[in-house]
């Protein structure tokens, strides 16, 4: 490590780290591999140097039951098509249930009203049991995708859980997102049951969703069954048949989770790139249990005793790292609605009455609580609290320092950067070690994380794009419908063959800490939330001022995000405070709240590539200061003319 090295801001205590389930890991290698690993780094050297003893590792660790034997950990590590843990089986929602204790809460619910109700283990696994009964009684069977359109509550995770027992395949959105986006993730899966409600509360105020609920079951055409939540009385449902979720948990029946194949999947995620239509994401059963028992248990030693809540949508990754929790034996708190209503001290109060101990939330939600004056130890005893995890955007200095001024000076803060991708991290948080403000604090374990120049080198405390050079068993199964993987192989392996390119700026620190400085593709990141440009592209294009579009997320180190809508205007048209607001209403309703621009700007021409593809990452390479020669190919393009005035808007913004 060099001499300049900066101090660390936090150091654990010899009983922070004694107490740790990282060193209580380091000592079980020492006793079953006789591994003698003197710091987290030669711990992690020796994770990608042996893949698969390392995640074989975690399973016996963690206490992985499969009744039947495997021949090996890894049998092949080619990525992508990576084969794990062949012969053996699990089931997710049956390790969660391993913690069932008489008496203990495993979920603890806030609604936006400030209600606060518990779930015990006892019933989280008999409600579990009997709605798996139901949806098998249903028609329901192994494989077959059921599908969520509800808030965060505990009835989803239940519906979640019973759907994994069964070994059908999850898969949800969030209610504040537009019929249309959610039939273009669905529509793909072929869900053969969902499960609605038919509104949610936010900011104060009741959000009826009766509409788009009907749009979706119209929408459908393979859907056979359809529960709902509630009584769905301004609902459409054609010709299907309403289940009431009451009904389910009535029933005097119940349905044992079944073990399958370690690779069996579990459940469907979206992640746009580009253009085109949403990746459906599919992960397996024993590849998310092992990543999320690895990244909870031992980045954010999170145990049984522990009370664990990350502040998510359901349509945000981190709600399936939140539910998670309940692999470790935990306690999942789970606050429902605004992060900011009744205002901004609302989730520090939420931390004191839920007794959580390990909290999360976006980087953006603690900057607006920074930005609002918020002294989170005016707000709520926080004594109990210690650890404060962020993700879904930098965490830029001043919020770290803004943290420690109001939270408390000894308190743990430990980013985390992966992703939907393969629903895990890549650089996360370690009990054993020491933090600096604006670091994260290590590469997670198993991963293989360096920063590569564009010729596929490593590089020393330098900015390059973040890969992984090591298989991780949450990586991706397949995407819905890719026959071929070609997708697969063009969305993380063409650029380096055999390694994944994940799509951020990363520098890896001296002490082999990370800082994460953007993304590199045109993925529109919105307070952790992923959006293709595509859907962007669907709302505003179906305007009929708009000729043309194209949106940039520009994310710098430190400042807040910037979204930019450029608009190429149909004849006649003028880009006025009315067209504005038509255009962001479109956005709210159809695509989401989160993901509306900071900038409308009129365009005269939207640049295009020969092979009709907008220039996205050109252009957000030009605005970030990169010049106009060194990010595009003039030759490539259909109209290298227009490129003259990005040039000239990207100085004026530069300088603005």
């Amino acid at each position: 490590m060099s001499e300049t090295r900066p101090s660390p801001d936090w150091t654990p205590t010899p009983a922070f780290i004694e107490q740790s389930n990282m060193t209580a890991f380091q000592r079980f290698l020492a006793r079953t591999h006789g591994l003698q690993l003197e710091n987290y780094h030669a711990l992690w050297a020796w994770s990608v140097r042996e893949p698969g003893a390392f995640w074989e590792a975690i399973m016996a660790f963690s206490q992985v039951e499969s009744p039947t034997p495997w021949r090996s950990a890894l049998e092949d590590a080619r990525m992508p098509g990576a084969v794990w843990f062949p012969g053996a089986t699990l089931n997710y929602t049956a390790h969660a249930m391993r913690h069932v204790r008489p008496g203990r809460t495993a979920i603890r619910h806030e609604a936006e009203d400030g209600t606060l109700t518990e779930l015990d283990w006892e019933t989280l696994r008999d409600r579990t049991a009997a709605v798996a009964a139901g949806l098998a009684a249903l028609g329901v069977a192994r494989g077959d995708r059921v599908v969520g359109y509800l808030p965060n509550t505990p009835e989803t995770i239940v519906a979640f859980l019973a759907t994994a027992s069964l070994g059908a395949v999850w898969s949800l959105c969030a209610p504040d997102m537009g019929a249309a986006t959610v039939l273009e993730r669905f529509r793909q899966i072929e869900p053969k049951a969902i499960v609605t409600a038919s509104g949610y509360a936010f900011g104060g105020k009741w959000r009826d969703r009766s509409a788009e609920v009907s749009e979706l079951l119209a929408g459908l055409p393979t859907l056979a069954a359809w529960i709902s939540m509630d009584t769905a009385e301004n609902v459409d449902g054609g010709s299907l048949a309403r289940t009431d979720w009451a009904r389910l948990l009535s029933s005097p029946d119940r349905a044992e989770p079944r073990m399958l194949p370690f690779d069996h999947p579990l459940w469907i995620v979206y992640s746009s790139g580009t253009t085109g239509t949403p990746k459906a994401i599919v992960h397996s059963h024993g590849g998310v249990m092992l990543e999320h028992l690895k990244l909870l248990g031992l980045h954010c030693d999170i145990g049984a005793d522990d009370v664990f809540a990350w502040y998510s949508s359901t349509g945000w990754i981190m709600w399936n790292v939140q539910v998670g929790g309940l692999l470790t034996g935990a306690t999942v708190a789970i606050a429902e609605g605004s992060p900011g209503y009744p205002d901004n001290g609302r989730l520090w109060r939420f931390i004191e009455r839920a007794g959580v101990t390990v909290f999360g939330a976006g980087a953006a939600w603690y900057i607006a609580c920074m930005k609002a004056g918020i002294v989170p130890r005016a707000e709520a005893d926080l004594s109990g609290l210690k650890m404060l995890g962020s993700t879904g955007s930098p965490l830029p200095p001043e919020a770290y320092r803004w943290i420690q001024d109001t939270v408390r000076r000894d308190i743990w803060i430990a980013p985390i950067a992966g992703g939907t991708d393969l629903a895990g991290v890549f650089l996360a948080g370690a009990p054993t070690l020491p933090m600096r403000v604006g670091e994260m604090q290590c590469r997670a374990l198993g991963a293989g994380v360096y920063a590569f120049d564009e010729a596929g080198n490593p590089v020393e405390d330098e900015v390059g794009e973040l890969v992984c050079t090591t298989p991780m068993p949450s990586m991706p199964l397949f995407f819905w419908g890719d026959t071929d993987g070609q997708r697969l192989r063009e969305s993380y392996f063409d650029t380096y063959p055999g390694v994944w390119r994940h799509g951020d700026w990363v520098r890896i620190t001296p002490g082999g800490g990370g800082i994460i400085y953007g993304r590199s593709d045109a993925t529109i990141n919105r307070h952790g939330i992923r959006m293709g440009t595509a859907d962007i592209y669907r709302v505003v294009e179906d305007m009929a001022e708009i000729a043309d579009s194209l949106v940039v997320d520009l994310e710098y180190l430190g400042k807040p995000s910037c979204m930019i809508l450029f608009v190429k205007l149909a004849p006649g048209a003028s880009l006025d405070a009315e067209l504005e607001h038509a255009i962001v209403a479109a956005l709210k309703r159809r695509v989401s709240p989160h993901h509306v621009p900071n900038e409308i700007v009129a365009a005269p021409d939207i640049p295009y590539t020969l092979t009709g593809k907008k220039l996205e990452v050109p252009v957000k390479k030009r605005l970030l200061g990169h010049p106009m020669e060194a990010v595009v190919t003039r030759d490539a393009m259909a109209n290298p003319e227009c490129l003259a005035w990005y040039d000239r808007f990207a100085d004026d913004f530069g300088t603005g």
